[in-house]
């Protein structure tokens, strides 16, 4: 059975594509029957490619992001999904206000993933320069690999 996951970062065009491209080359890697999306609660950026940093910092890590489109989270999301995943807790905040009485989507930072990390926010890249993305890269990946690795425990 395919696992559903949703990425969900305030615009749609950092962190939540970077954790999109990370968790499917992660679910790729481990042989995880996994579907990833990413979204943002925000709609400024909807329909416009991911920041050209972050497309290049994926690109350094061998993933091409460049025809990913950022789009706003939905309420239909929620039946879509079955893991929903923030970046930080503010937008975690915004999912839960969101979320439709009797949604089974289970809600989540994603750093709380990784043990030690627990709570912990994604630093979002968008002021700084590459090597902000670079960390955001290196994050994601981190938060992805877990994630990937409890839904492979989960279905084993």
């Amino acid at each position: 059975m395919t696992v559903k996951v949703l990425f969900v970062c305030l615009g749609n065009i950092c962190r939540s594509p970077l954790a999109e491209a990370a968790f499917r080359a992660e679910a790729e890697r481990i042989g995880l029957d996994a579907a990833a999306d990413s979204a943002g609660t925000g709609d400024w950026h909807r329909g416009q490619p991911p920041d050209r940093r972050a497309i290049a910092a994926a690109r350094r890590n061998g993933v091409d992001i460049s025809g990913l489109r950022a789009r706003q989270v939905t309420r239909g999301d929620f039946d879509r999904f079955d893991q929903i995943v923030a970046l930080d807790e503010e937008n975690l905040a915004d999912l839960e206000r969101l979320r439709p009485e009797g949604s089974q989507a289970r809600l989540s930072l994603l750093l709380d993933h990784v043990a030690g990390r627990e709570g912990q926010a994604v630093a979002d890249p968008y002021y700084g320069g590459d090597s902000h993305f670079d960390v955001t890269w290196n994050d994601v990946t981190e938060g992805a690999r877990g994630l990937a690795r409890a839904l492979a425990g989960a279905d084993a």
